[in-house]
């Protein structure tokens, strides 16, 4: 996980960040983290709110007059070399086609390539953090609790390191 809370001018979201902030009842943090646009590429949307599924995230996704969807645009080679799911690279072709744009990311090979293009990546427990750390957030603990709940897997390693990090200013 990386220091910089910094947030971009555009996020660019995959599907793990939607459906667990999604079902947990917070896709609010999205909002709060001060882009000016929150963006899922097609590929995403449609999985998240496929008819098989219909759970409070694909719901509440559906739902969401902010969120903005993108265009499909062809992943360059440099994302295909890494064999990802079409969602993922979507969200990574996107991010590099979009001025100021952070993707958010929860596969760690996503993330590597994210990094390796030059990306500044960012997840659903990052988010969780930096909202915390805007004072958007008063229970860190709980919110984590809460993504566990909604499917979000977690060490207890994992889990107090962001707490640490949460609480270092």
């Amino acid at each position: 996980m990386r220091e910089n809370w910094a947030m971009a001018d555009a996020l660019i979201v995959n599907a793990s960040p939607l459906i667990f902030l999604g079902n947990a009842g917070r896709l609010d943090l999205l909002l709060a983290a001060g882009a000016s646009q929150i963006i899922v590429p097609q590929a995403v949307f449609d999985e998240v709110t496929a008819a098989q599924r219909d759970d409070r995230a694909a719901r509440t996704i559906k739902e969401a007059q902010w969120i903005e969807r993108a265009a499909p645009i062809d992943p360059p080679p440099s994302i295909l070399e890494w064999d990802l799911g079409p969602g993922e690279s979507s969200v990574i072709a996107t991010a590099l086609a979009t001025p100021q744009a952070r993707p958010v990311l929860d596969d760690l090979l996503a993330r590597r390539c994210a990094l390796a293009l030059g990306l500044n990546v960012i997840g659903t427990l990052g988010l969780a953090v930096a909202a915390f750390r805007r004072g958007e957030v008063d229970d860190l603990r709980q919110l984590i609790t809460e993504l566990r709940a909604a499917g979000m897997w977690l060490s207890e390693e994992v889990i107090n390191r962001a707490l640490r990090l949460a609480k270092q200013r």
